[in-house]
C-alpha cells in the first residue's frame, strides 16, 4: 500500500529582499492566470538550486519534478549535498510550506521533527507543548495523557518537564521534540537533521526507536542526514537529490554508493612545484583495488610517481596520513640511509597496499614527503590527496590485534604491505 506519493513536486522560490518588484510581480501573475486565462509566467523562468553558482535569475527552483512513491512501512533516507532540498521536501510534506507546482497524497497522520524548536511555544512548559503538538495531531486529552509519561521517560527532561521550553538548551528541545514525534502514534514520521544536535547516546537511542516504529507497527518513516551510517542503519531504501531534483532512488546501499563516488575528493594533487633536475613527485592517487568507492573493508592502493633526476645520498619518499583534523594516523615510506643512493636516476612508481579495517568512516589526507633528509622537501602542501571511508554492511571499524596493541611503537608500519616500485 502506498502511503505517500509526490507528484511533480516543484517549489520557487525569489532570490534576493523583498521590494517593491514583489507586488508587480504578483499583479502580473495575477492578472495574467485570473483575467487573460494563461498559465504562471513565472513558472517557465527560475534556475536550478547550485549553490556555487552565481544566480542568473530573481527566481530559483528549490525542487522541481519530483516524483515518487513511498510504500507503508518504509524506511526511506533522504540523501543529498546541502542546499539538494531535502528540507524543502519534508516542509512540503509536513504541510510547514505548500509546493509552487504539484501535489502530495500521504495517508494517515504525520509527524514531523524539522528544526529544533519547530512547533514549540518558548512560553509553554515541556509539558505543556506535549500536550499541544497532540491535540494539532488530533489526539484527544486522554490518548495524550496515557503516553506523557512514557514521552517524558524518553526525552530524558524530566527534570525541567515543567519548565518553559525557551530555557531548554538546544540538544534538550530536540529531545523532547522527538519524543513527542516518536510517541504520539504517526503513521508518517518525518525526521530532519536535527538529530545530529543530540548526543550519541541519544542518537543511538532514536534510531533504535525509528526502528521499532517501522518494523514493529508498520508505520512510514522518511528520514533526513548526512551520517551515512545511521542511514545504513535505519534505513532501507534511499533518494538521492542533487540541485532540487531526483539523480538517484533505490536501495540504501546503491544510493550511499552513489552519492560517495559523486562526492570523492582526489584531485587537490598539484605537481607543478618540484625540480625534475633534481626530485619530482609527478603524480599521486588512491583508490581501492575493487570498485570506486572505499569502505572500511576496502583493500586501498595509494599509487605515486616520481622521477629522481640525480644520485641523491639520504633519499625519503613516503607519506603520512592524517585525519580530518591533521592529526598524523600513520606513516611508510622507502628510504636510504646509506651514503650513496640505491635508487638510480630515472622515473618510478610507487605502490604502497593498505589491507582491510584499518580506517573508520571519515575523510582522511595524505601528505607526501618526496625529499633528501635534513636537507628538502620536493612535495609541497598541495602535494596531498583527501578520500573518504564509508561504513558497509563488512567492516565497521578499526580492527585491532593483539599483536599491533603489544608492539604500539612499531604499529604504523603494520598498517601497510610491502610496497612496489615499479621504473
Amino acid at each position: 500500500m502506498t502511503a505517500i506519493e509526490f507528484n511533480n513536486i516543484s517549489k520557487q522560490y525569489r532570490l534576493g529582499l523583498v521590494s517593491t518588484k514583489t507586488l508587480s510581480h504578483d499583479l502580473n501573475r495575477w492578472f495574467q492566470m485570473n483575467v487573460r486565462g494563461k498559465e504562471d509566467p513565472y513558472l517557465k523562468i527560475g534556475s536550478v538550486n547550485d549553490r556555487s553558482a552565481a544566480a542568473d535569475s530573481d527566481y530559483v527552483w528549490a525542487l522541481r519534478n519530483i516524483d515518487f512513491k513511498v510504500e507503508q512501512g518504509d524506511v526511506v533516507g533522504i540523501i543529498g549535498k546541502n542546499g539538494a532540498g531535502k528540507s524543502t521536501l519534508l516542509k512540503i510534506l509536513s504541510r510547514v510550506t505548500a509546493p509552487t507546482t504539484g501535489t502530495i497524497r500521504a495517508k494517515g497522520r504525520i509527524a514531523s521533527l524539522l528544526e529544533v524548536g519547530t512547533g514549540f511555544h518558548p512560553e509553554m512548559t515541556g509539558r505543556e507543548n506535549i500536550y499541544m503538538n497532540g491535540a494539532i495531531m488530533g489526539m484527544t486529552k486522554a490518548e495524550i495523557a496515557s503516553k506523557i509519561d512514557e514521552i517524558i521517560d524518553f526525552s530524558g527532561c524530566e527534570r525541567y518537564i515543567d519548565t518553559p521550553v525557551k530555557r531548554y538548551s538546544s540538544g534538550m528541545t530536540v529531545r523532547l521534540g522527538f519524543a513527542i514525534a516518536a510517541h504520539l502514534d504517526p503513521e508518517i514520521l518525518v525526521v530532519d537533521e536535527v538529530l545530529a544536535v543530540g548526543d550519541a547516546e541519544f542518537q543511538k537511542k532514536a534510531i533504535g526507536k525509528m526502528q521499532e516504529v517501522s518494523k514493529g507497527d508498520g508505520r512510514t518513516v522518511l528520514f533526513v542526514s548526512h551520517n551515512m551510517l545511521s542511514m545504513r542503519q535505519l534505513c532501507t531504501t534511499g533518494i538521492l537529490l542533487d540541485k532540487g531534483g531526483v539523480c538517484f532512488s533505490g536501495n540504501i546501499s546503491d544510493t550511499i554508493a552513489t552519492y560517495i563516488v559523486d562526492q570523492i575528493v582526489q584531485s587537490s594533487f598539484d605537481a607543478g612545484e618540484g625540480d625534475k633536475d633534481v626530485l619530482f613527485l609527478e603524480y599521486a592517487k588512491v583508490y581501492p583495488t575493487k570498485g570506486t568507492v572505499i569502505y572500511n573493508s576496502s583493500e586501498i592502493i595509494i599509487e605515486f610517481g616520481v622521477t629522481i633526476g640525480k644520485d641523491i645520498p639520504s633519499l625519503v619518499i613516503g607519506f603520512n596520513i592524517n585525519s580530518s583534523y591533521g592529526h598524523p594516523l600513520a606513516r611508510a615510506d622507502y628510504n636510504d640511509n646509506s651514503k650513496k643512493a640505491t635508487l638510480n636516476p630515472g622515473s618510478y612508481i610507487f605502490k604502497f597496499k593498505i589491507p582491510p579495517l584499518r580506517f573508520s568512516n571519515g575523510d582522511y589526507k595524505i601528505v607526501f614527503d618526496v625529499a633528501i633528509r635534513n636537507i628538502r622537501n620536493y612535495a609541497t602542501s598541495k602535494s596531498s590527496l583527501s578520500f573518504n571511508v564509508t561504513t558497509d554492511e563488512k567492516g565497521f571499524g578499526n580492527f585491532f590485534c593483539e599483536d599491533m596493541i603489544i608492539k604500539s611503537s612499531i604499529m604504523r608500519e603494520n598498517w601497510f604491505d610491502k610496497y612496489e616500485i615499479v621504473k
